[in-house]
């Protein structure tokens, strides 16, 4: 057999683990070791998982990832997500749909603590679909806007997702994270866009909300300081040169953890529930994490990365017609795989065709969140959709999903704008100091 023809087998070995329900470290890494077992013999077998696992597991910018996570698991616990929903409430309230308005704004503050979505699909989830049920919004907006808002958690820094492209591609943690900063708000506005929009067409989908007073309002603003300020702080630290991805890390770690102590939230039951919480995530993400190295190496032994670029590069295909056909593999790609196993068993076999077309690395990773995000709220494993309706059961995953379908247009535009306007991703890194 030819090399590329085993890389082949080993992938599609390792996707039919993932669809019986193996856990995405396992279906990565057996077919990976059993591939480099039958090219290369068990010396070579034992000398590469033993050096993989542990320098990767040795990489201080691993850091940055459960600190990050016990970041929002502090905030979580102090009580900021549901003061950032009324915030916006207050706000946007008065306007028809301004309940799922405010579901996206709030989403989007929160995913500046959080770096996870389905942490701010769950937490928001809970609050907002409570509010808008009771103003009797219909279900297809009050889902498709909940795990609309939720998609923001991997987009707005701090990022998981992000954190561990970067880690794959060898590219800039800090530069990745405040790339997505601007696409972020675009597509917040986008969001609440389409909302408008869609109102303003079905006006029965919402009603008019409450008016509040401008005294309400100004005092309102004062919940959203506590994540604005941490943000402010961590992400532009970053920007300024004044902190690495990991020591801001530690800085959002440490300041979540004053925040809960300043608002008297924080015991020891909270403090240990947090830090389980924490571990369980950051092993879960490890776990992978060494996987998917372990499964790179095994396909660079078969060369397959390597051809398919080759293939692209000798096509006749312009670069816009392979951009296109790649985000239309990460959408179907998402409605059947895991989010997590979607980048980190592609990135190695898309990375070279990226780097012969000379797409920018920064640019193109938040344009596979962007992607990612659709997969979230797609059917049949969109998980937004599954996290929200286990958590609020008046939800039918049938209205979440139809609901979600009308917020994949502005993420659709949003990649349309970054593929012709990448200065939207790259203005900021570019400008770092």
């Amino acid at each position: 057999m030819s090399l590329e023809f085993i890389g082949i087998v080993g992938i599609l070995i390792m996707f039919l683990l993932m669809f019986l329900r193996i856990p995405i470290a396992i279906s990565m890494a057996l077919p990976a070791v059993l591939g480099i077992y039958y090219l290369r013999g068990w010396g070579v077998l034992s000398t590469a998982v033993e050096t993989i696992v542990w320098d990767h597991s040795f990489n201080y910018t691993l850091i940055t990832i459960p600190m990050f996570i016990f970041m929002g698991e502090l905030l979580f616990a102090a009580g900021i997500s549901s003061e950032l929903f009324s915030t916006f409430r207050i706000w946007f309230g008065k306007l028809r749909g301004g309940l799922a308005m405010a579901t996206i704004g709030s989403s989007a503050i929160f995913a500046a603590a959080s770096g996870s979505s389905l942490a701010t699909t769950g937490t928001m989830g809970v609050i907002s679909s409570k509010e808008m049920q009771k103003a009797n919004y219909a279900k297809t907006l009050s889902g498709g806007s909940i795990v609309a808002g939720g998609t923001l958690g991997i987009l707005i820094p701090p990022s998981t997702i992000l954190i561990i492209y970067g880690m794959l591609t060898e590219q800039s943690i800090g530069s990745l994270l405040i790339a997505g900063i601007v696409p972020g708000v675009l597509l917040t506005v986008l969001f609440i866009f389409t909302i408008i929009l869609t109102v303003k067409l079905n006006p029965k989908l919402a009603p008019i909300g409450s008016s509040y007073s401008w005294k309400e309002r100004i005092s309102a603003v004062r919940h959203i300081f506590w994540v604005l300020i941490l943000f402010l702080l961590v992400i532009g630290g970053m920007y300024l040169g004044l902190f690495s991805p990991t020591e801001a890390a530690g800085v959002g770690a440490f300041g979540s953890f004053l925040i809960a102590l300043i608002r008297k939230k924080v015991n020891w039951e909270v403090f240990l529930q947090a830090s389980t919480n924490t571990v369980k995530t950051t092993g879960f993400l490890f776990a992978i994490i060494l996987a998917s190295f372990i499964l790179n190496y095994f396909l660079a032994l078969t060369r397959l990365p390597m051809v398919l670029a080759s293939l692209f590069n000798n096509s006749s295909l312009s670069p816009g017609l392979i951009f296109l056909g790649i985000v239309i593999m990460y959408i179907l790609l998402g409605a059947v795989m895991d989010t997590m196993a979607m980048i980190v068993v592609t990135i190695p076999i898309v990375l070279p065709v990226i780097e012969v077309l000379d797409f920018n690395l920064i640019w193109f990773g938040v344009v596979i969140v962007l992607v990612i995000e659709m997969a979230l709220i797609s059917p049949p494993i969109g998980m937004n959709c599954f996290v929200l309706n286990g958590v609020a059961s008046d939800l039918k995953l049938e209205s979440i999903f139809k609901g979600s379908f009308l917020f994949m247009i502005p993420i659709i535009v949003t990649v349309g704008i970054l593929y012709f306007f990448p200065e939207v991703a790259l203005y900021l890194p570019n400008t770092m100091k």
